[in-house]
């Protein structure tokens, strides 16, 4: 585990229910009192309905703040190439622009223009800054909600990074998607790649699941449970008592705050 507290990324291919499982992760690491900041890097931000905050008034995310980028880098949002500061004061965006629930601030953070690789813009500046401030410098657990890359993450942060988990349902494209985004990781230096088991339907659909990803760290298979979508339905955020969750997200919990050494 970092020396700042427990950061985990979650990402997986859309639709599995990623979203879902990094609130419930999210908000159980809250009720083991740790001090926590979700951020929702996802380009189809959905996180702030799964943790049940309200979006009333609508939430920017912080690569739309366009005055705040030029103020903080020296330049336009959109602009490339030119001057502006690659290092951006970003320490006070946390609390600033964040929401809380239940002991969890919500960061919508927004996303880099063009992967991991290589958008020299002012607002990538500020979110690889961000992210870097996220991971390394402060002492909340974190929880990143991200799309199917690593973008997010980036080299000079991955050794602080305790863990990526891969969502993914019973299905064969689901298991791809957890060996590409496994190579991403790779490619950055992230090694620590885990997977979480979703929308399992008996015990067939878990075993086939398990054979197919044996050479990964499973930390759990999650049942399929039909509240999960009533709850969407009704615009609420899943398990509102989170003593009625599916216990295996308390092992998955645990598994994360007592990691083997």
């Amino acid at each position: 585990m970092s020396e700042t507290g427990i950061k985990v990324a979650i990402g997986g291919k859309g639709g599995v229910g990623k979203t879902t499982v990094a609130a419930l992760i999210a908000r159980l690491l809250a009720k083991a009192g740790k001090r926590v900041i979700a951020v929702d890097a996802d380009p189809v931000a959905n996180l702030a309905a799964a943790l049940g905050i309200s979006e009333d008034p609508p939430i920017t995310p912080i690569s739309e703040l366009r005055q705040l980028i030029a103020e903080r880098t020296g330049a336009k949002p959109g602009t490339y190439g030119g001057f502006f500061s690659l290092t951006p004061r970003v320490d006070d965006l946390p609390d600033r622009f964040s929401r809380e629930r239940d002991g969890v601030r919500l960061l919508v953070s927004g996303t880099l223009k063009e992967g991991g690789t290589g958008c020299m813009c002012p607002e990538s500046a500020v979110l690889r800054a961000l992210m870097q401030h996220l991971i390394l410098y402060r002492d909340d657990a974190l929880v990143m909600d991200m799309e199917a890359g690593v973008e997010h993450i980036g080299r000079a942060t991955t050794r602080a990074m305790d863990r990526l988990i891969v969502v993914v349902d019973p299905g064969a494209r689901s298991h791809a998607a957890a060996r590409k985004i496994r190579t991403l990781a790779a490619d950055i230096g992230l090694a620590k790649v885990s997977v979480v088991l979703n929308r399992v339907l008996n015990a067939a659909d878990e075993d086939t699941a398990r054979k197919a990803l044996g050479d990964f760290d499973i930390l759990g298979a999650i049942p399929f449970d039909d509240r999960v979508a009533a709850a969407d339905r009704g615009g609420k955020r899943p398990f509102d008592d989170l003593s009625e969750a599916p216990p295996q997200f308390e092992t998955i919990v645990g598994a994360l705050l007592s990691p083997a050494p």
